[in-house]
């Protein structure tokens, strides 16, 4: 007898071929036949009218700390994602120094968002090494989970708190290669890393590895050619806005280099700045070229975003906004109050220094969420537009009166400004193309800021009802198919025999994702932004269900990858 058999769902096998009815039997945690299967199964889920597809692949996720207390990686496993890959950027828990584990637990806090109680309360902090960190996780996982090795971690093992500002010696590159050796053999998926101005760490300081020149990061491009199934993924400046010339003759030497695909992270597309776009995908047909694999990530959905004066968000990242955002609280709401401060900050979120930032100079454009005093009482959901003419105020400046009465507590929600059907109609245009794969949901950060871990069925109910800019059928092929090629994953990302058993059914006719909405869930209380999905009706991961009709079943049947083992290399050019 089977295992499991999904009997008359339409399967969509991820290779973007169209759908087609067909029974899907699993066995040993394997798909052991697609078609007509007479066999009978232990359990048997009735598919027709529903549609069985690959589990999904989300290839940039910061999963790297929830593991330990959420295992099944929530809420991403509601939306049918079944492995993930984290690690990404440069920050990673492993391998560390024991002293170093507040540093660690501080910068995670600033970068990517994740509350200092969640890190202090829900994370063991047992590991030296990065094997260590993987074991811990090993045999307690409800999704299949990959681990990028951190150039930050690296760094601070290795130079410590007071060499982490300087250019590293050729005996401090030697060590730290051979950590990310010992690193990459024991599971390792590749090398991350950040030069990107807009990381600090938790003391405000720029985070180690912006310190890293040329021939550090080459050397451990090399490091990582020398290891089975390895990747690449690296962040700059230009990665918000525009490369130079010098990032991306650096990127291209460093895939070149590795002989391994690098991908960053997120491509941005908005239809005022088309030639944006154009210089951005550049680096991806110059590493063509050169021999060498550039991806660029990119979102199928907006991912809403809210802001605060008070807690370090992208309104703190405006160029020349640090000198007032980084103050205490008491002096900054002193300095916002000055009308010459006032002038001086607005001046510069629209300056064109500003870059991709000046999208959050729409001061009229702000949704006020929750508020917290008395005097804000009725603009809860309002547009800051609305209340200005209403007072008869510039907006910037009520936006900044409304945020001073809360003691800058107050939620802000900046609408979109790259909604339009031109942009829409180009970002579909960059999701087909080779040069960019869906993907970049950072989901296990920001978690009180952005949730972007229902971009699968926000983007699938989207291409069956809604602008349907691609068919179901390539929207699946873009976060299954595709991204288990560009990570080289063995035996994932496919509906077909001798496959994992990664399998997401849904229901095509109600398929989506609900509203964000913040719970206090996290180890001390902190709060996080969580969406339930829509019209899913099972989620298996190797062959186990997780999620039955949108609920977790609490079973953990998730594999840890390790490189080589559950990977192959991914050579530029090679056939």
């Amino acid at each position: 007898m089977l295992d499991y058999v999904i009997r008359g769902g339409t399967v969509v096998d991820g290779t973007g071929a169209p759908g087609r009815v067909a029974d899907v039997a699993v066995g040993g945690g394997r798909i052991v036949a697609v078609g007509e299967v007479p066999e009978s199964g232990a359990h048997e889920l009735d598919a027709q009218g529903l549609m069985v597809a690959p589990g999904i692949i989300d290839p940039h996720t910061h999963y790297d700390a929830q593991l330990f207390w959420d295992p099944s990686a929530s809420p991403s496993n509601l939306h049918g994602v079944t492995t993930v890959i984290a690690g990404n950027c440069g920050f990673t828990l492993a391998p560390i120094n024991p002293e170093d584990a507040d540093y660690i637990r501080r910068m995670m806090a600033k970068v990517e968002g994740m509350p200092l109680a969640a890190l202090e309360n829900g994370v063991p902090w047992t590991w030296s090494t990065f094997g260590e960190y993987l074991d811990r996780l090993e045999g307690a996982l409800g999704v299949n989970a990959g681990f990028l090795v951190g150039h930050c971690a690296l760094r601070r093992k290795v130079m410590g708190a007071e060499r982490g500002a300087e250019v590293a010696t050729d005996a401090e590159i030697a060590a730290m290669r051979a950590l990310l050796a010992d690193s990459l053999a024991s599971g390792g998926l590749g090398f991350s890393s950040s030069q990107s101005r807009t990381h600090s760490d938790g003391d405000g300081n720029p985070i180690t590895s912006r310190h890293a020149d040329r021939r550090e990061i080459l050397a451990f491009c090399e490091e990582v050619a020398a290891h089975e199934g390895t990747t690449l993924e690296y962040i700059t400046d230009g990665c918000l806005d525009t490369f130079t010339d010098q990032e991306i003759a650096l990127m291209v030497e460093m895939t070149t280099t590795a002989q391994r695909p690098l991908n960053w992270n997120l491509l941005t597309v908005d239809s005022r700045s088309p030639e944006k776009l154009a210089r951005q995908l550049e680096a991806s047909s110059a590493a063509q070229k050169a021999g060498g694999k550039i991806v660029a990530l990119t979102m199928p959905t907006l991912v809403p975003m809210n802001m605060s004066f008070l807690n370090h968000c992208a309104l703190f990242l405006i160029p020349g906004w640090g000198e007032v955002m980084g103050l205490p609280v008491e002096e900054r709401m002193v300095r916002l109050r000055d009308p010459e401060a006032r002038r001086r900050l607005n001046d510069l979120a629209h300056a064109e220094g500003a870059g991709v930032f000046r999208r959050l100079a729409g001061w009229g454009n702000y949704v006020i969420g929750d508020t917290f005093s008395d005097a804000n009482k009725g603009l809860e959901w309002r547009d800051v537009a609305e209340i200005a003419a209403e007072r008869g105020t510039e907006p910037f400046d009520t936006l900044l009166d409304i945020v001073l009465a809360d003691d800058l507590r107050t939620v802000l929600w900046p609408k979109p400004t790259d909604r339009d059907d031109a942009t829409w109609a180009l970002r579909a245009q960059a999701w087909q193309d080779p040069r960019a794969m869906v993907g970049g949901s950072d989901a296990g950060a920001h978690l009180d800021r952005m949730c972007g871990s229902n971009y699968p069925t926000a983007f699938i109910g989207d291409c069956l009802r809604q602008r349907r800019l691609v068919p179901v059928e390539s929207a699946v092929h873009m976060m299954t198919g595709q991204p288990a090629a560009l990570f080289g994953l063995r035996g994932r990302g496919l509906v077909a025999e001798g496959m994992r058993a990664d399998l997401f059914v849904f229901d095509p006719a109600t398929v989506g994702s609900a509203p964000a909405r913040l719970v206090h869930d996290l180890p001390g209380g902190s709060p996080r932004l969580f969406a339930e999905s829509i019209g899913v009706v099972r989620v298996l991961v190797n062959g186990v269900e997780t999620i039955v009709d949108g609920h977790p079943t609490g079973a953990l049947p998730g594999d840890l990858l390790r490189s080589g083992r559950d990977t192959v290399s991914v050579v530029p050019g090679s056939t």
